[in-house]
C-alpha cells in the first residue's frame, strides 16, 4: 500500500531538538509541582507561611470582636481619606471599600452588643 506522507525522521537522543524537549518537560514538571502540589503538601505548606495568626491562648470572643471593630474603623478611615486623593473609577472603588468596612463594622458591633447583653442576662 502506498503511503502519501513520509515517516518522520528518526532522531537520536543526542539531537538538539530532543534535548530542548527534555528541558521543556523538566520545566513543565517543576511548574506543575509548584502550582499543584499534592493535597497533604499543600495543607502543610499553607500553614507554614502564615504572616499573621491569632495566638492559641486568646479565647475571649469579646476582645477579638472589639479588636476587629477597631481594625474595621481604621480601614474605613484610611479608605475615606484616600478617596479624597483619587478620582474616577478608583475613587468609586475606594469608597466601596470604605462602605463595605462600615457595614461589617456595624455587624461586629451588633454581635458585641448582643454578647454584652448575654453576659448581663438581658437577653
Amino acid at each position: 500500500m502506498f503511503k502519501a506522507t513520509p515517516n518522520p525522521p528518526e532522531s537520536g537522543t543526542d539531537s538538539q531538538a530532543s534535548l530542548d524537549a527534555e528541558k521543556m518537560k523538566e520545566a513543565a514538571d517543576r511548574a506543575f509541582a509548584h502550582y499543584f502540589p499534592p493535597a497533604e503538601e499543600k495543607r502543610s505548606s499553607h500553614r507554614k507561611y502564615h504572616l499573621f495568626a491569632v495566638a492559641q491562648g486568646v479565647n475571649d470572643p469579646e476582645a477579638m470582636l472589639a479588636n476587629a471593630s477597631e481594625d474595621l474603623m481604621s480601614i474605613s478611615a484610611i479608605a475615606a481619606g484616600l478617596a479624597d486623593d483619587v478620582e474616577g473609577s478608583r475613587r468609586s472603588v475606594v469608597l466601596a471599600i470604605s462602605r463595605l468596612s462600615d457595614g461589617v463594622q456595624l455587624l461586629v458591633e451588633r454581635v458585641l452588643n448582643y454578647h454584652e447583653a448575654m453576659a448581663e442576662g438581658k437577653v
